[in-house]
Formats: C-alpha cells, sequence, structure tokens
C-alpha cells in the first residue's frame, strides 16, 4: 500500500510516500482495519516528524491521528463495529496511508451527511472543542466564548461547537477570509486582530464584563491579552502555542479575577497519553462523538475542509499548514 513515512525525524520536507506492507493479518485483539479515504493534517504532524512533539513514535514511522474511512475487517471480539460501517478513527500514528488499524473504542460510525474528509475534524480537533467547552468549561447556553485563530481548524471546531451549545461568540482573526469562515460557522462577532485591540473590543462587546471562557490556539501575547478581558470565574484554555511563545501565567491575576486555566491534551482521552483509560474515559469519548453526530445530522455543526490534497503531495498540504494558509482542514487523500 502507499504510506507517508518518516525514516528519521527532521524538517517534514523530508518525508516521502512509499510502497510499505499492508497492515499484518490476523489483526490484534480489540482492533479494526480501515481503508483510509481521507486523513486530516495538523501542527501537530509537523512536530511529530521533527521528534518534538509527545506523541513522536520511534522511527520509521507513518505520521497522522485521524482519518476517515470503511472498515475493511474486525477482530472477533469487537462486536461494537461492522465491515463496510463508515467511521472516522483516532490512532497515535498511521493515519497517512491506504490502510489503518485502529483500537476498535477509536473507531466512530459516522453519520451519511458527514463526507470523509469533513469527517476527519472530529477524531482530534473538535473532539478538544468538545472536551473543552462542554466537559472542563461546563458552559451554559448564553455565556460568551471569546475564540482565537478563529479561522484555523481549532478556532473553526470552537466557533461551532460553542454555537452549538448556545453561546454568544466572539471571534478573532487576521484577515477578511478567515473572518468570513468564522462568521459562516456562527460566530456573532468578528475581531480583526491586525486592525483592532481585541482587549477593548471584547469588553467593550460585553458591557466591561469580558468573556466567560476564552479558546486560545494561539498563546504568547494573545494569552497574556486574553487574561485582561476575561469574566470574573471566566475559564481559560490554551490549546496551542502557533503564535511561537508558550505563556508564562501570572497566579496573581487567577487570584485576584477568580478565574481558571484548563489544560486539554486529547491524548489523554484518545489512549495514546502514557495514562491509561479508564470505562468512564471511553464511555465519555464515545458519548461525545455520539452527540457531536447528532448535532451534524441536525445541521447544527458546518466543518469545513480548506483543501484535499493526494498522498503523494503530502508536503505541499504541510506547507498550508506552516505557513498559516489553512482555512479550516487540510487533508491528505488515498
Amino acid at each position: 500500500m502507499r504510506a507517508v513515512l518518516c525514516r528519521e525525524y527532521g524538517p517534514y520536507q523530508n518525508i516521502s510516500v512509499e510502497d510499505v506492507p499492508a497492515p499484518a493479518q490476523p489483526l490484534a485483539p480489540g482492533t479494526v482495519l480501515v481503508d483510509v479515504a481521507a486523513a486530516g493534517i495538523g501542527f501537530a504532524n509537523v512536530l511529530s516528524i521533527a521528534g518534538q512533539h509527545q506523541n513522536s513514535p520511534p522511527v520509521p514511522f507513518i505520521p497522522g491521528t485521524e482519518a476517515a474511512g470503511v472498515i475493511g475487517a474486525v477482530v472477533v471480539d469487537v462486536t461494537r463495529l461492522r465491515p463496510g460501517q463508515r467511521v472516522a478513527i483516532s490512532l497515535p500514528h498511521g493515519a497517512f496511508a491506504e490502510q489503518a488499524v485502529a483500537q476498535a473504542d477509536n473507531v466512530f460510525p459516522i453519520p451519511d451527511s458527514l463526507d470523509f474528509g469533513a469527517a476527519t475534524n472530529f477524531p482530534t480537533i473538535y473532539a478538544t472543542a468538545y472536551g473543552a467547552l462542554v466537559w472542563q468549561a461546563r458552559m451554559q447556553p448564553g455565556e460568551t466564548l471569546l475564540v482565537h485563530g478563529a479561522g484555523g481548524g481549532s478556532g473553526l471546531a470552537a466557533v461551532d461547537v460553542g454555537k452549538a451549545m448556545g453561546a454568544t461568540v466572539i471571534a478573532t482573526a487576521g484577515d477578511e477570509a478567515k473572518m468570513a469562515a468564522a462568521r459562516s460557522a456562527g460566530a456573532d462577532h468578528l475581531i480583526n486582530y491586525r486592525q483592532a485591540d481585541f482587549r477593548a473590543a471584547v469588553l467593550d462587546l460585553t458591557n466591561g464584563r469580558g468573556a466567560d471562557v476564552i479558546f486560545d490556539p494561539v498563546g504568547g501575547e494573545v494569552f497574556d491579552q486574553s487574561l485582561r478581558c476575561i469574566a470574573p470565574e471566566g475559564r481559560i484554555f490554551p490549546i496551542g502555542f502557533a503564535g511561537g511563545t508558550i505563556p508564562q501565567i501570572p497566579a496573581n491575576i487567577l487570584l485576584v479575577k477568580n478565574i481558571s486555566v484548563h489544560g486539554i491534551y486529547w491524548g489523554y482521552y484518545g489512549g495514546w497519553a502514557k495514562q491509561p483509560r479508564t470505562p468512564e474515559i471511553i464511555t465519555r469519548l464515545h458519548g461525545a462523538m455520539e452527540t457531536m453526530f447528532r448535532w451534524q445530522n441536525a445541521g447544527r455543526l458546518h466543518p469545513l475542509v480548506h483543501g484535499a490534497y493526494d498522498l503523494a503531495d503530502c508536503v505541499a498540504a504541510l506547507d498550508v499548514i506552516t505557513q498559516r494558509r489553512a482555512i479550516g482542514k487540510v487533508v491528505l487523500t488515498t
């Protein structure tokens, strides 16, 4: 089968598409073979290929942690799934290939309303937004959600999930195209952070109170200023550090504003962190996916695909990510 192969850690430009052996048969207990139609790409793949991610497997390896396709085979101990089902999957690596093997607990049947490219949004990106806003923030209808980087995959997912939950969403982005995407996902207010002081704008939009929940994939100065436009008892999520700087969190501001900072690493829920998952976590995971797919079927979610690239064009697809040109999800197709 064709697959993207990382033979040594380093720049992603060094990866290549090669013919590699198909997954070994028989499958290991508790696993599912999926014929991959589309695989999602994110900045975490760049870090993994460079050996700089907490989820960097030993080389050589096939990158990719999220995909969608059709089940080709299941092991006899797997009763929840069957061959021929359309599914989205998450896995620690191996998605950038024509076939992938995933743990059955990380295989999620998708509705017919969802095409394979759009489905790659759900195993990690939409799941992270859901986990942050539902499980940790416990966000309520009518609360104000501030989403930074709202034109990228993570930001758009947070806008989309936030609106499905009934929040008033303020979205920041750096150009008109990205703001238009956030508007299409349901954002109530848009701020071009290159042209306006988002801190002042958020305070103005909330009559000085600030945002109840802040979803920040950017970090750096954006995080620092977010702490100055957050509401009392607000919750802020440092999702990533696309701005290049990891912020230092001043405990005195947490104290005087009665706010909390939440971390969310999806690998803990997805099954590739060092801590083993409990049955309760797996049940929560399946419930989250089922809820989001119901929202999708009802037209309440709008997962966006920026563009689809053949496996052979994987470097060009990663260029779109590193150059911050993506509006929505970038996918590889087989």
